[in-house]
């Protein structure tokens, strides 16, 4: 039986939230996502990270590449009050710069970066076309890297995969991957979306055993 999608919601904006998911160790993943960014995008310059939460990425990929500048969106207020004590932190102020905004009705104009990224988003969207849409228009002819949870075929894989990467963080954390899972879309209807909203040209395919990645390279000039 097909495991139909089920909602969670959009923004993680208590602090219990903040607290549960700044807790758990995102490094490898965060680290992948940023190393396999900058195979598509190598000189990232003016990156806009989409659902940026605490800035865990802005961080990684500001210290990977010394001349990318981020701006770390998410709806969440909660979650970058926390990444703005993160990139404090990380001595990265200058080049890490935090927006309270919703990634479906950015506020930015095509060509304002050169990068789109997002990590996780959209399966908090309760329309992610819309995300997808908003993706393609600021990028413009500029580099999309988005990756995010794949939904799984039945609650026996999410179980499984619940099981395999969770097993060691507390049940607060486990519950909201569980949640995941089950919010997340497939690639073939990620496929879909992406036709339909400007990404017909991206390319995408499951890149781990839980993660999609749809990306494209700056489009040639002229």
């Amino acid at each position: 039986m097909t495991l139909h999608r089920t909602l969670e919601p959009e923004a993680m904006d208590t602090v219990e939230e903040t607290e549960a998911y700044d807790a758990m160790d995102h490094r490898a993943v965060n680290r992948a996502f940023v190393d396999d960014l900058l195979r598509v995008a190598p000189s990232p310059g003016r990156v806009l990270d989409l659902g940026a939460g605490t800035a865990l990425i802005p961080i990684a990929l500001a210290a990977a590449a010394p001349h990318a500048r981020v701006t770390a969106l998410d709806l969440a207020a909660t979650m970058l009050r926390r990444g703005a004590e993160n990139v404090a932190e990380a001595g990265l102020t200058e080049r890490v710069a935090l927006v309270v905004a919703s990634a479906t009705a950015l506020p930015y104009r095509r060509g304002d970066f050169d990068v789109v990224v997002s990590n996780s988003l959209a399966h908090h969207v309760p329309e992610p076309g819309s995300l997808l849409a908003e993706i393609a228009r600021v990028a413009g002819d500029g580099a999309v890297f988005v990756r995010d949870l794949a939904r799984p075929v039945s609650i026996e894989a999410v179980d499984a995969l619940v099981e395999r990467h969770a097993a060691g963080e507390s049940a607060g954390a486990r519950e909201l991957f569980r949640a995941s899972l089950h919010a997340a879309l497939t690639v073939a209807e990620v496929r879909a979306l992406a036709d339909a909203h400007g990404l017909a040209d991206a390319a995408l395919g499951m890149t781990s055993d839980r993660h999609w990645t749809l990306s494209r390279q700056p489009r040639a000039k002229g």
